[in-house]
């Protein structure tokens, strides 16, 4: 069955026509869901209507390039980071929870490293980490790429250049990026799809470890966690965004 968002509709976000849909109180805490490459916004029909019946204002969009969100000749991190901060702006969304799969949770962090204070909690779900050092031939990364091809091949509507353009720079060691990470404040889960997965569980250990306030929880399935098994997602999910985190605490006392 496929979940009645109570709006379907696109907005303008640094010239981009982005196309998104919400449901939920629009007087909740809003949480913005951030699909992968090669994917679209509806990869989140099953998770939305759990995370709004706990009151979220649930907001899931295209990322460009992908599905009804605009074509556009620059697809770069930086840029799929400025779409959410705009997203953020646009839509008003304070204290925000962010939610990304893979390129989204890059994306999703990003954002809450350049705009900390309108993001509260992120979930990074199999995030698309760049490596330390330049990968062998059989590194995970590598090996996303060629899943990114498979899924072109299911998905006519994407195109190579959108995908293509997007994992390459994931495939470049980035020390900056590393560093960064110490400077996170927002409580964090992040998620790994254990093994099977095309990007190395022991490379989201090391970040989780590095960021100040995140625990890692593995669900074994491989990369789309939130897909192959729903409710072990939904579960690690909603007990995080209902726990307190330990800076809530120290600020509390």
């Amino acid at each position: 069955m496929v979940f009645p968002w109570s709006t379907v509709g696109t907005v303008v976000v640094n010239g981009i026509r982005l196309g998104y849909r919400e449901s939920g109180d629009p007087a909740g805490v809003p949480a913005l869901l951030l699909h992968g490459t090669g994917s679209s916004a509806s990869t989140w029909d099953r998770f939305a209507p759990r995370l709004a019946a706990t009151g979220h204002r649930v907001i899931a969009v295209d990322l460009r390039g992908h599905a009804t969100s605009a074509r556009t000749g620059n697809y770069s991190l930086d840029a799929l980071r400025d779409d959410v901060l705009g997203l953020l702006g646009t839509l008003e969304l304070r204290d925000a929870v962010l939610v990304g799969h893979s390129v989204g949770a890059y994306a999703a962090l990003a954002a809450a490293q350049h705009a900390p204070d309108a993001v509260a909690r992120l979930v990074l779900e199999d995030l698309a980490a760049p490596p330390r050092l330049i990968p062998p031939l059989h590194n995970g990364l590598l090996r996303l790429a060629v899943t990114a091809g498979g899924l072109l091949t299911a998905r006519r509507d994407q195109q190579w250049g959108v995908i293509g353009a997007i994992v390459l720079q994931l495939l470049r060691p980035d020390p900056a990026w590393w560093a960064r990470l110490a400077d996170v404040r927002q409580p964090t889960l992040v998620l790994s799809g254990g093994p099977s997965s095309c990007i190395p569980p022991r490379r989201l250990a090391d970040v989780t470890a590095a960021l100040p306030d995140a625990r890692l929880a593995t669900i074994p399935v491989g990369h789309r966690v939130h897909s192959l098994a729903p409710e072990q997602f939904h579960a690690e999910v909603l007990s995080f965004l209902t726990e307190p985190a330990s800076r809530d605490l120290l600020e509390a006392l």
